[in-house]
């Protein structure tokens, strides 16, 4: 039997409110939109807009609200999916929401901190830079994906499997592409590298986990 996704009433406000934040971006940032549509395999965007980064950009910070919100409903969706069918709750959404986006953020706070303390702000602010726009290109794949499971497609266990191994491949891409860019200085620094992967990029996610199912 297929499991259905309930109260897709709040899915539908949360949809539109997306659509509307990516409205705004592509008509006060049109050229900037269009080039960042081709990030994945064109290193153009990250060359171009790099140099014009800013502590508070408003165009990753529309994108980044995207992201959020797509990654809190296909959240919902995976664990409606694999774990236990559950009705919507936006106090629970509102959570979720809070925590993805709070953790991210103070991960790039701790970042910069940390590179201002080892002088290679240069270094830190372009890697920020990059895995960012990686990560509100997911949020922007996701969109029109948790459209079509909401809506169209019954979600299924082989399906999520699918797109998130298609996701997982787009992050990759990104990181492949950072540690390619600052391939000597990972090299001369292996340990810390591996001691910041494990320490800023996988435990935050693993809390994020356990927050969710609890």
């Amino acid at each position: 039997m297929l499991r259905e996704i309930i109260s897709n009433e709040w899915y539908t406000i949360l949809i539109v409110f997306s659509l509307c934040i990516l409205a705004v971006a592509r008509y006060v940032y049109t050229l900037r939109f269009s080039d960042f549509l081709w990030l994945v395999g064109n290193s153009k965007y990250l060359k171009i807009y790099a140099r014009d980064q800013k502590f508070i950009d408003q165009f990753d910070s529309l994108l980044y609200a995207n992201f959020v919100i797509a990654a809190s409903i296909f959240g919902f969706i995976n664990y409606n999916t694999f774990i236990s069918p559950i009705t919507f709750d936006l106090t629970l959404f509102i959570k979720v929401f809070t925590g993805l986006g709070s953790v991210i953020l103070i991960k790039i706070l701790i970042e910069r901190l940390l590179g201002s303390l080892f002088e290679i702000d240069a270094l830190i602010d372009a890697y920020i830079f990059q895995k960012t726009n990686y990560k509100n290109y997911i949020g922007l794949m996701l969109l029109p994906i948790n459209i079509i499971l909401i809506y169209a497609v019954p979600p299924t266990e082989i399906i999520l499997y699918i797109i998130l191994s298609l996701l997982f491949t787009i992050n990759l891409i990104g990181f492949i592409g950072s540690v390619k860019t600052n391939q000597k200085t990972i090299l001369g620094n292996l340990f810390y590298f591996i001691l910041y992967l494990c320490a800023l990029e996988i435990a935050p996610y693993i809390l994020l986990y356990k927050l969710f199912i609890t």
